[in-house]
């Protein structure tokens, strides 16, 4: 007899989990949580026009991406650096959460870091125009102008009509005419 009983338990409740299910005939994806056409809301409303999870991009970093790059624009590198590292703990696949980092390390003169950084923002974003910019402006901030100068052609090379390229490349120019000794 609790054989029988077990066995009825057990579909009751395979039966309530898969009341909670629809699934799109279209596609034959079994979806929850999604509303019907014609349910509403605690609002008395109807769902549509109404966008699901699903239907948004929207990634655990964006927040804090924002906000670092807000930070770095007004020279605050510290807090920039500290917000890029939350975004890349939120979501470690983020290269441009990865190279704002190592951008706000290397303005901190933390050149260790942003190695790392740019190790990891390169694998995640390939060798771009920006990445190679950054990489190159790192070079320049360690004096390491020859390492500078073939970044910045690097970048000019992906991007002849950028203007950050451009006026990178000026001031390497003009770090080299106007080298001082202490």
């Amino acid at each position: 007899m609790t054989g029988k009983i077990r066995l009825a338990a057990a579909i009751g409740v395979l039966i309530v989990l898969l009341a909670g299910c629809q699934t799109d005939p279209s596609d034959g994806v079994v979806r929850t949580n999604e509303p019907s056409k014609g349910d509403v809301t605690s609002f008395g409303d109807t769902f549509d026009g109404l966008k699901t999870v699903s239907d948004v991009d929207y990634y655990a970093s964006d927040q804090a991406v924002a906000e670092a790059k807000n930070q770095f624009r007004s020279e605050n590198y510290g807090n920039s650096g500290a917000l890029f590292y939350k975004a890349t703990r939120l979501a470690p696949n983020d290269g441009v959460a990865w190279l704002g980092l190592a951008a706000s390390c290397d303005r901190i003169r933390r050149f260790d870091l942003a190695d790392l950084a740019y190790s990891r923002a390169f694998k995640l974003l390939g060798g771009t125009p920006e990445y190679y910019n950054n990489v190159g402006y790192s070079y320049l901030l360690r004096g390491k102008l020859q390492n500078a100068r073939t970044n910045f052609l690097k970048a000019y090379e992906l991007a002849p009509n950028d203007p950050t390229v451009a006026n990178n490349l000026k001031l390497l120019s003009s770090s080299v005419q106007n080298v001082e000794r202490q």
